[in-house]
């Protein structure tokens, strides 16, 4: 089992030409937030943003819209039609699959709730979307119900599932996700054809081929609501950014413990907040040579 470190940084991640422009460093469709949800949208898009990727576009419900945008200015905004309760409405299907087609990768997931609506968006952008995706937090609640949707799959996926996620996702309890944590997340991965990432202590990348990295950064203090939307947004990012898949996910996984300890000796344990880890994303890349 490898380890990560700072070299899977270097070699996941492109170091800028002086004539690069937004056009050449990765566009990143964001299917994210829903009405009481708007905050895990708006977490993994600063995050992205903080990776590095050129153009961040947010399809999201036009109830949300103004909160998000004016959060992150950065963005790109499609304001969707919406169910009742506030949720992207499956009408939008046509649109998010030919903007996905537009995007050099795509979020789905972070805040987007789960309906019948949100389930037919999720299971149509796996069957019908030809660029890499990342899958984390609701998307993953839906695939829950239907997990041999994966196999229709016509790109790369990545899955970011915390152990409760991961419990639902293989028909495990929790306790035997925890207890396994790296049987559970290969059997998965190879199962699905699809990039694991168990999150958790030593988080573990999983690669459908057998391979396995184990995480060395991150503290206790990151065990709080929203740190996964940072890692979502940083995962994709670095994916749209032309990264492989594992590479992506183990630097992603990486940079953000790194910047969750930064963020712990700046803040403490008990105070630090997933929006400081976001801020101290950049000191993280300078330790690693950016």
């Amino acid at each position: 089992m490898e380890r990560t470190d700072k070299n899977i940084v270097k070699k996941a991640v492109f170091k800028r030409p002086d004539d690069a422009h937004k056009g050449t460093l990765g566009s990143l469709l964001c299917v994210c937030g829903s009405y009481g949800m708007a905050g895990a949208a708006i977490m993994a898009g600063k995050a992205a943003l903080r990776c590095g990727v050129g153009l961040l576009k947010y399809a999201v419900p036009k109830s949300v819209y103004p909160i998000i945008a004016g959060s992150v200015l950065e963005s790109v905004y499609f304001p969707l039609s919406e169910t009742c309760d506030g949720r992207i409405s499956k009408p939008n299907i046509p649109f998010l699959i030919s903007e996905a087609e537009n995007s050099s990768a795509v979020l789905v997931g972070c805040g987007l709730g789960v309906c019948d609506d949100t389930e037919k968006i999720v299971f149509s952008l796996i069957e019908n979307c030809t660029k890499p995706m990342v899958l984390d937090a609701d998307a993953l609640n839906c695939v829950a119900k239907r997990p041999e949707i994966l196999l229709k799959k016509k790109a790369p996926i990545i899955i970011t599932p915390h152990p409760g996620e991961m419990a639902r996702l293989s028909g495990l309890i929790v306790q035997l996700v925890n207890s396994e944590r790296v049987r559970v997340a290969v059997d998965f991965a190879q199962k699905y054809g699809v990039v694991t990432v168990l999150k958790g202590a030593g988080t573990i990348i999983a690669e459908p081929n057998g391979r396995v990295m184990i995480n060395t950064t991150g503290n206790s203090g990151m065990a709080t609501g929203g740190s996964g939307d940072v890692l979502a947004g940083m995962t994709a990012s670095i994916l749209a950014q032309g990264a492989a898949p594992l590479e992506a996910a183990a630097a992603a996984v990486y940079l953000h413990g790194l910047s969750g300890d930064i963020t712990k000796d700046k803040f403490g344990k008990i105070s630090m907040l997933p929006t400081d880890i976001i801020d101290c994303i950049h000191l993280a890349y300078k330790y690693c040579g950016f």
